[in-house]
């Protein structure tokens, strides 16, 4: 159905095409990167050994259809920036698809027992999403951002490796 390809410096440009605003960018990436999103901010997280980028393609048409990053900490893999970029493809399945590949990938290539990821508490889709996979609510972290005189709470997620594994993907 997906399959997470390397993000290269070439894919940025559709990346940045697809972030309309500072609310959009905020909600993809967190505070992190500054609207409008740039080449060169991207390039920075390319540069990061710590970050592994991803475009998400669907291979049936050969087209990039989102992005999606992990970020190695020093006990955890946070999965975050994900983006599916077509409103239509939403509730179709591909966001829990790319969060099983992420993980997959994750365990198998790093040397943790736990993903993690951040999400705003009224993005209710993307929780649940998130649910179905198996995370869990990690009560201890959260994090406030403001925009436009709202603050939005941004809640941890978190999974064991032992959860993942034990699943039927």
């Amino acid at each position: 159905m997906i399959e997470l390809q390397p993000f290269t410096t070439k894919d940025s440009e559709e990346l940045i095409s697809r972030i309309g605003d500072k609310r959009m960018l905020l909600q993809f990436a967190g505070p992190a990167y500054r609207f409008p999103l740039t080449k060169e901010q991207l390039d920075q997280d390319l540069d990061n050994e710590n970050r592994f980028m991803f475009k998400v393609v669907d291979p049936s048409e050969d087209k990039t259809i989102g992005h999606a990053q992990i970020f190695l900490k020093e006990k955890t893999f946070l999965l975050g920036r994900i983006l599916i970029w077509d409103e239509n493809n939403r509730g179709k399945g591909y966001g829990k698809k790319i969060v099983q590949e992420l993980m997959l990938y994750g365990f198998s290539h790093f040397d943790r027992e736990t993903a993690e990821l951040n999400v705003y508490d009224w993005n209710t889709g993307a929780i649940e999403c998130y649910k179905k996979v198996g995370f869990e609510m990690d009560p201890e972290v959260m994090s406030e951002v403001s925009i436009d005189n709202e603050l939005w709470l941004s809640l941890n997620m978190k999974i064991s490796r032992n959860t993942f594994e034990t699943q039927k993907i």
